[in-house]
């Protein structure tokens, strides 16, 4: 497993535990709030109820009657209204959603659309796809038209870009490649499929058919046309990948990159004219 998925899985694992933090919080909140009396120790409402205080009340001073003599009033007739308070307990249903209820529900509903996503990302990242795409099998055509299309009238070399394989293909003479090529399966129907990034730092390196080689512009590395290391700060040849030939066609295994040292001497001739991006580095070989 690379560096790069040993982030990514501690990054995903974090937010996980982030998001289930968040959930368990909001979940505690939301069930107890309902009676305000759970969130309070039963030693504080003793204490409570002991320090409650009684107020005592003055008797007013008492006042000798003295009678005087009055006239009989009328009786005037009086009619109490009671007054009837009756509680009716609704279901959660009858009563509707409350704003804390909602907004608890939207934010675990937010976080569980997040992990749903992020759970599909990462198998996609550690699984890739089993047909098409870079990663898997790519046909690149059959073998005629590949030679055909990789050879200039005047004999010259000019590589076939594979944008779903990301790779170059160019034709190759498998009988005079450097011994560290053979058995590898990077050759296969006179033709070879070389990786596009600069070894170095990682650039896309294009090709110059000036030269008859790949050239990077980032830093200046060069490379004979089959991928072979020429000058610059690369420390290898070109990648490549392994290749076969299925019922006439070329197959490019993009799952598997064979990656070899520079070599001691060179396949083919370069430069075979002037360099695309100058001379910005010596040769350390030669053919």
């Amino acid at each position: 497993m690379t560096a790069q998925t040993l982030i990514l899985v501690g990054v995903a694992g974090a937010a996980l535990l982030a998001a289930l933090g968040a959930f368990a919080i909001a979940w505690r909140r939301s069930t107890g709030a309902d009676n305000w009396r759970d969130a309070v120790g039963r030693e504080t409402r003793k204490a409570d109820r002991r320090q409650a205080v009684t107020i005592p009340t003055e008797e007013p001073p008492t006042v000798e009657a003295v009678e005087i003599p009055t006239e009989p009033e009328p009786v005037a007739a009086t009619v109490a209204v009671a007054h009837e308070q009756r509680v009716v307990e609704v279901t959660p249903e009858e009563s509707g959603v409350s704003r804390r209820r909602f907004f608890n529900r939207a934010l675990a509903a937010a976080f569980g659309s997040y992990l749903a996503v992020l759970g599909v990302e990462l198998l996609a990242f550690m699984w890739p796809k089993l047909q098409g795409g870079f990663g898997a099998d790519v046909e690149a055509g059959t073998v005629a038209d590949l030679l055909a299309a990789t050879r200039t009238p005047d004999g010259g070399v000019i590589p076939a870009f594979i944008p779903e394989a990301r790779a170059y293909v160019v034709p190759v003479n498998e009988s005079t490649l450097s011994a560290q090529f053979a058995g590898k399966g990077v050759a296969a129907g006179g033709l070879m499929a070389l990786y596009q990034k600069c070894v170095h730092l990682g650039c896309r390196v294009p090709w110059c058919a000036t030269s008859q080689g790949f050239e990077c512009p980032c830093h200046g590395s060069k490379y004979d046309y089959i991928g072979e290391y020429f000058g610059g700060p690369a420390p290898r040849n070109l990648d490549r990948f392994t290749v076969e030939v299925i019922d006439d066609r070329f197959v490019i295994h993009t799952g598997a990159i064979f990656q070899s040292p520079r070599a001691p001497v060179r396949s083919v001739s370069y430069p075979q004219g002037p360099s695309c991006i100058g001379a910005l580095a010596a040769p350390e070989a030669q053919a």
